[in-house]
């Protein structure tokens, strides 16, 4: 039986994941009530394997939110290095570019999402465990929620309703529409063991076989992998030695020899947004309002920053509903979110070709953003702090 929790509160979050958590800390610390809907059990064992690459930014936000104590642990990113297979001309961006401690840091989804249940705990945040909102409606003066719950069906409401969850909520709303893109491919993850340690560099490749990263990730690395979905399930069903060779043919020689991959997980890929994140009295954050391609790491990101800027928009407000503080929110968000979907999106297209020309005029602008400094540091403040208005 879970704790009684009240039918009402300032604001609702739907999803407990790392954006809809501060984004209940942001706006408690405002002395409103939060109260958060979580579709796991409170104690369930967090069964993902993705390991998250944060910019120093995000690690900042969450820190200064108190979720991030000094025992999570977590692999700093101190260089990414950008490249693309059979060309000459990358580029690498450091830490001193920006001036900051860390470019990054690259922490597993579930000590992450165990350190947020327990801040939030502290906090004194209502989370209501094991339970899934089935309707969501947005009324004059407050938003509505269906859930059901251990105990049985529930009718929760707030004067803001927040959708931080997968997005399946989002297209009940009045004129909110979802666009989306099929990539058709998968990601393939697994850990790397490689005869070189990392020491803090993450790298980017554009291989021909399909675009991949290497994130630090204690002694080895975290290996992303886009590849078409026949590929993906050969790779995560295939024998360790091949994928080892077609990755270590894939990458050379930068970190020595490929030594070992340890267990093999993929998930497909697609590029969804909505026409518009605020309908009513309900508001959408993180993955509801938009998933992307996880070349250059940038959804969990923006998604935090998401949950910052609402925060924001909402300070001062006497009605967490308030229309003008959520029209604010939309339009503050406007540009950076469609600057780093359309860049990931155009990233993808942009090394989708071959040809040898194609090759060397790309070569050419990575060499260019490398060796042209003030370019070099927007780029990468663009990475690490999102696109301002």
């Amino acid at each position: 039986m879970q704790a009684r929790t009240s039918e009402h509160a300032d604001v609702l979050i739907v999803g407990g994941g790392p954006v809809g958590a501060l984004a209940a800390l942001r706006l408690a610390r405002q002395g409103r009530s939060v109260l958060l809907v979580e579709a796991r059990a409170r104690d369930a064992a967090v069964r993902d394997a993705r390991a998250l690459a944060l910019s120093w930014h995000s690690r900042e936000q969450l820190a200064e939110a108190g979720a991030w104590p000094d025992a999570l642990p977590a692999t700093v990113i101190d260089t990414v290095h950008v490249s693309q297979q059979g060309s000459c001309g990358r580029t690498r961006l450091d830490k001193e570019d920006l001036q900051l401690p860390h470019l990054g840091v690259v922490v597993d989804y579930p000590a992450l999402v165990a350190s947020l249940a327990e801040v939030l705990d502290r906090a004194g945040v209502q989370v209501l465990w094991q339970s899934r909102v089935t309707s969501v409606k947005s009324l004059s003066e407050y938003a509505c929620a269906e859930v059901e719950t251990p105990d049985g069906a529930r009718l929760l409401t707030g004067r803001l309703l927040v959708l931080a969850e997968g997005g399946a909520l989002a297209e009940t709303l009045p004129c909110v529409r979802r666009l989306e893109h099929d990539y058709h491919q998968c990601a393939v993850l697994a850990e790397i063991e490689t005869e070189l340690p990392a020491k803090g560099v993450a790298y980017e490749r554009f291989a021909d076989s399909g675009p991949f990263a290497l994130l630090p990730h204690g002694e080895g690395y975290m290996l992303v992998w886009t590849r078409s979905q026949g590929d993906a399930a050969k790779l995560v069903g295939g024998d360790e030695a091949g994928l080892r060779a077609e990755l270590q043919q894939a990458f050379g020689e930068r970190q020595g020899r490929i030594l070992g991959i340890g267990p093999r997980a993929s998930f497909p890929l697609a590029l969804r947004q909505l026409n518009k994140v605020a309908s009513g009295r309900v508001v959408l954050i993180g993955n509801a309002a938009q998933t992307m391609h996880p070349v250059a790491a940038q959804g969990l990101n923006l998604g935090l920053r998401d949950a910052v800027g609402l925060a924001r928009a909402l300070e001062g407000a006497a009605d967490a509903g308030d229309p003008a503080a959520l029209k604010r929110y939309a339009a503050a968000r406007k540009l950076d979110s469609h600057v780093v979907v359309g860049f990931t999106h155009g990233l993808i297209k942009l090394f989708d070709g071959h040809h040898p020309l194609l090759n060397t005029l790309r070569g050419l602008g990575m060499t260019a953003l490398d060796v042209i400094p003030p370019l070099r540091r927007a780029f990468a403040g663009h990475l690490v702090f999102g696109v301002q208005g």
